[in-house]
């Protein structure tokens, strides 16, 4: 019986909380105490157009402040690439920038909310760990009329996802591929996921699809480390080498199979015919993968500098009065010793990429319209492009 994580025990995860909230609003219960706040939102799984980057601006939102701040979960690259990207719109299109950082504490990430929305903040990204926790206080931002992006959980003016299977199914297919050339069909796998976040078990159904139609691999662990950083990764891994010292193959995000790779290597059970693979294009993971000895062999990038700077050019438009998307997929591009190069410039100044609609469109996909005037169109559902 593999190490499960999903059977430890836990009591109310935060994906559930969120669900059973999300069920009493459609309820009605919830909606009659909240009526006068504002409008629900799109609450039924709807599927949106293409973006039309011509459509007729609307009003410009009233007594705001050109503040873009950003609800920054924690410290792990990914998010840090985020900051980088926002930072950089801020700068350009002449907005004040504040970055606040919570290190996975939801009470400072709904006091911090809470301030922008008294100091009347035009403009907010946020991410959390525990999406249902927030989800009324972002609420009450878009209902003061100001821009709200999340990444994966709504509700927002702006939802930015990834298509999780097809993510998912990248990274599985090049494990696959190596299992079956390097090490003979046969391989012991860690699978590092992130079940408090249920929008994102698509990219782990395919990755446990994948491998249980393989007679000669075993997974041996199937855990979501606690938190979802280097170091949860590495305390993980440690515990699962107690009982299974022989590991062939780890997957799950960058931030939490750099911690394991750290923890094989501690441990000296780390080999150049592993394959251990993640998902962000993290700078760790990047490195590692142009060692060329590494048991890293992949990262799955969603470019967070690159969609960061599009979610706050977004955001100056919004306060502007023209119309943005709804949603905006995250395209997983797989890195390979060709295309480092060119993604880590890509990273490293993001303007250009925007700027150039071929480029943009490798690694962005947008959906919907909505602006100040249609605020009431936000997304409050799960929303993915993709249909599984």
């Amino acid at each position: 019986m593999p190490f499960d994580g999903r059977r430890a025990g836990r009591s109310w995860p935060a994906s559930l909380r969120f669900f059973l909230f999300m069920a009493i609003l459609s309820i009605g219960g919830l909606n009659v105490a909240r009526a006068q706040d504002g409008p629900p939102g799109i609450t039924q799984r709807t599927v949106f157009p293409a973006f039309d980057p011509g459509a007729p601006a609307c009003t410009p939102p009233t007594g705001l402040n050109k503040v873009l701040a950003h609800i920054q979960e924690n410290d792990r690259d990914f998010l840090q690439g985020v900051d980088h990207g926002l930072a950089m719109a801020a700068s350009d299109r002449g907005l004040k920038y504040r970055r606040l950082l919570i290190q996975n504490d939801t009470a400072k990430a709904i006091e911090q909310i809470r301030s922008l929305l008294a100091d009347k903040a035009g403009a907010l990204v946020a991410t959390s760990s525990d999406p249902a926790a927030i989800s009324h206080d972002l609420q009450k931002m878009i209902w003061s009329g100001a821009f709200v992006g999340t990444i994966v959980p709504p509700p927002a003016t702006l939802l930015l996802n990834a298509p999780q299977y097809a993510t998912g199914k990248v990274l599985t297919d090049a494990a696959i591929a190596h299992i079956n050339a390097k090490l003979g069909g046969k391989a012991n796998v860690v699978l590092l996921t992130q079940d408090s976040m249920e929008f994102l078990a698509p990219r782990f159904e395919v990755m446990r699809d994948g491998f249980n139609a393989m007679p000669g691999v075993t997974i041996v662990a199937d855990i979501a480390p606690k938190p979802v950083t280097k170091e949860g990764g590495f305390e993980t891994m440690k515990t699962i080498l107690l009982a299974n010292p022989k590991i062939d193959v780890v997957l799950g995000s960058d931030a939490v199979v750099t911690g394991a790779l750290k923890a094989l290597r501690a441990a000296g059970k780390d080999r150049p015919d592993q394959f251990l693979g993640g998902i962000d294009g993290e700078p760790e993971a990047v490195a590692e993968i142009t060692k060329g000895d590494s048991p890293y062999k992949a990262s799955i990038s969603l470019s967070s500098p690159v969609f960061g700077y599009a979610m706050g050019q977004f955001a100056a438009d919004w306060l502007e009065g023209k119309s943005i998307p709804q949603a905006m997929d995250i395209l997983p591009i797989a890195l390979t010793s060709n295309n480092i190069a060119q993604y880590e410039a890509d990273l490293a100044n993001p303007a250009p990429v925007y700027a150039d609609p071929a480029r943009r469109n490798g690694y962005l996909k947008m959906y919907g319209n909505i602006c100040y005037d249609t605020r009431d169109r936000y997304v409050n559902f799960p929303w993915s492009s993709e249909r599984k």
